[in-house]
């Protein structure tokens, strides 16, 4: 045999046994690596390009994530009876390859697309950063842009550009366009406070151009002067108190990682991330110690879709209903925590990953990061014998900053079972500029309450959908809704009138299960019929929902129609894999023909079936001064908390590690 051939052979065996090494290391449900990534970009551009004949200038990446195995598969993995073989990795690839909308699924063990789909529907996917980037350069290089900046008065220097989705309204045929709206620096980093009013740019993305300019009214542009909320600004303080920020708690981590799997007290789950949906926390099992065993709560769960529609009706704004994992990638916009102020001393940080417009893979370093929390909060007490049991929670966090708006992601692992989600929302209010300095101008509807001088502060709602795939004790599951009914004592068998009963009923199918909350009192819960407590209860998580802010616009308009899951706010439907994002998987110009809305219409059993629950919290945002220059956070969340799955308090002898 020729020595080169040996020394060949010898460095396939070798690349085989790393393959195989850091193939057993990965979990079936972890994020896709950066060199999975450029694996897919490479299979791309080789199987499929290679016979449509697509190109850099006619090609591009748009989402890319982990095509996970069926449920079925990963139980089974995870299971003792383990398959000798692991399924194959897979990826799922939204790309637009000469103008159109391609589905591709990429075998990564096989290195080969096993599937490309061209989607003729309505939509379009999310933007990457690189043709946003693009499209925000292209007014600077355009005369009737330079006229307008100048009729203004302003430093074309100072001014910088956003584009923004346009949504859609009727239209029969649409192109893949964005708005481009600028801002004026000069004096301030808090450019969202400086808008251009007036001046709209419409580019089109597929050919990088501007096919849209309109100048239609010259409004003052808000002055500089206190709109910078920098730490140390501005240089004579409201007031002479201070709160140390960095004082954080200290201490090492209390929690192991194996991979991406947290373990930690009583619970165990995996953690990942997703340039679309940011955080997902997948196999969320806590440990039973009489039962002697992990038991499963959540399959997978993670936010599914943000829809945020402004009520500002003027020719800039109408537009402005924005879908902002779908249009922008949740995932996507993650900012890079800052360590002691976005998490305390004792976080762990996990580095986030996504593909690039071209396919590169691409870092957001600190993306995610996990941590115990001890808030002085109290677990359980009582008196009598001064026994007291600090409540003590693990964290996984991110924050996303789509545009003006910082998202503060933070799922909570509770000792006693529970799982809270916390969305802090802070940030920069979308304001338009406006000549009115003091209310007592307005005689008109402004769309909005004034903040300043020369700024509104637009009316907005938030409307955030979570995918919550429930498997309690197991994947056949039933929703039930136990009502809270008030009656009369009856045959005067007590001094009491009156009392309140519960009554439960199990939803049979999905249109049974469609909730508008806030207007009677109940509980929902989510049991296993196959299995019941030592005394006979149905073990079950019951959702807790936090502040109750439902839409309240009609369902005939255009954006209500594209959202559509808005229009309830609790939802379950048979599992479906291909069922993920709420608003659809285009959800640019889409026009709700593909969402929750329409798949719950398939009305299929969900009684002791594999099911998912949809939950849409709302907040509706009227702007105050105290927003201004930049809002404290506001806090809107949600729990699912243990009911009868537990045959007594499970925080008694606590099991702290598995």
């Amino acid at each position: 045999m020729p020595s080169s051939l040996k020394f060949s052979l010898f460095f396939q065996c070798i690349f085989c046994i790393i393959s195989l090494i850091s193939t057993k290391s990965i979990h079936l449900l972890d994020s896709l690596t950066p060199s999975e990534l450029k694996q897919v970009k490479t299979i791309v551009n080789q199987s499929i390009c290679s016979t449509i004949s697509c190109h850099n200038d006619n090609l591009s990446f748009h989402y890319v994530g982990l095509n996970e195995p069926n449920k079925e598969t990963v139980v089974s993995w995870l299971s003792k009876q383990k398959p000798t073989k692991s399924p194959p990795r897979q990826a799922f690839v939204l790309a637009r390859i000469n103008q159109s909308n391609h589905e591709i699924i990429v075998d990564l063990t096989d290195s080969k697309v096993i599937s490309n789909k061209v989607n003729d529907g309505h939509g379009y996917p999310l933007l990457n950063l690189e043709e946003k980037d693009a499209a925000v350069l292209l007014p600077f290089s355009y005369a009737p842009f330079f006229a307008s900046i100048k009729k203004r008065g302003l430093n074309l220097k100072e001014v910088v550009c956003q584009c923004f989705t346009i949504g859609w309204f009727g239209a029969n045929k649409t192109r893949r366009v964005v708005k481009v709206m600028c801002y004026y620096l000069n004096g301030t980093v808090s450019l969202y406070m400086r808008p251009i009013e007036g001046i709209t740019v419409t580019v089109d993305l597929d050919e990088m151009k501007i096919v849209g300019y309109l100048d239609r009214v010259v409004v003052p542009v808000p002055k500089a002067e206190g709109t910078d909320y920098r730490e140390g600004k501005p240089e004579k303080p409201l007031n002479s108190s201070s709160v140390n920020s960095t004082r954080m708690m200290h201490g090492s981590p209390n929690f192991d990682m194996d991979g991406n799997v947290i373990r930690w007290a009583n619970w165990k789950f995996h953690v990942a991330f997703d340039m679309r949906v940011g955080p997902v926390i997948s196999l969320a099992s806590i440990y039973d110690l009489e039962k002697d065993e992990y038991r499963r709560v959540l399959y997978r769960g993670y936010i599914s879709e943000l829809f945020v529609p402004y009520m500002d009706l003027t020719e800039e704004w109408y537009f402005k209903t924005y879908f902002d994992a779908g249009d922008f990638g949740f995932g996507l916009s993650a900012s890079s925590l800052v360590p002691l102020k976005d998490c305390p001393k004792n976080a762990v940080f996990l580095d986030g990953y996504y593909s690039t417009k071209d396919g590169t893979p691409a870092k957001i370093a600190n993306a995610l990061c996990i941590f115990e929390k001890n808030a002085g909060d109290v677990l359980w007490r009582h008196t009598e014998f001064s026994e007291i049991r600090p409540d003590v929670s693990l964290v996984v966090r991110m924050v996303s900053t789509i545009g003006n708006y910082d998202y503060m992601v933070d799922w909570e692992f509770k000792q006693t079972g529970s799982i809270k989600v916390n969305i802090g929302l802070t940030g920069l209010l979308a304001v338009r500029a406006t000549k009115y300095t003091h209310k007592s101008q307005i005689k008109e509807e402004v769309y909005g309450t004034l903040i300043a001088e020369n700024t509104l502060g637009a009316h907005h709602d938030h409307f955030l959908n979570f995918h919550l795939d429930l498997d309690v004790d197991g994947h056949d599951n039933s929703f039930v809704e136990s009502k809270l009914q008030a009656k009369s004592t009856p045959d005067k068998r007590s001094p009491r009138k009156n009392y309140w009963t519960v009554v439960p009923k199990t939803a049979k199918t999905e249109s049974d299960a469609r909730i508008h909350l806030g207007s009677k009192a109940a509980q929902y819960l989510v049991v296993n019929p196959n299995k019941k407590t030592k005394i006979g209860n149905e073990v079950g998580y019951q959702l807790l929902p936090g502040i109750v802010a439902s839409n309240i616009l009609p369902y005939n308009d255009y954006p209500e129609k594209r959202c559509g899951f808005n229009k309830y706010n609790v939802w379950v439907t048979r599992y479906n894999k291909s069922e993920k994002w709420a608003g659809g998987v285009y959800t640019d110009q889409s026009r709700g023909n593909d969402n929750l809305a329409i798949w719950s219409l398939r009305n299929r059993e969900i009684e002791n079936k594999d099911v998912v629950v949809w939950y849409t919290l709302g907040f509706h945002h009227v702007p105050s001064q105290e927003d201004f220059p930049i809002m404290p956070t506001a806090n809107v969340g949600f729990e699912i908390k243990p009911t009868n799955f537990f045959e007594h308090n499970p925080t008694l002898g606590l099991k702290l590690h598995g």
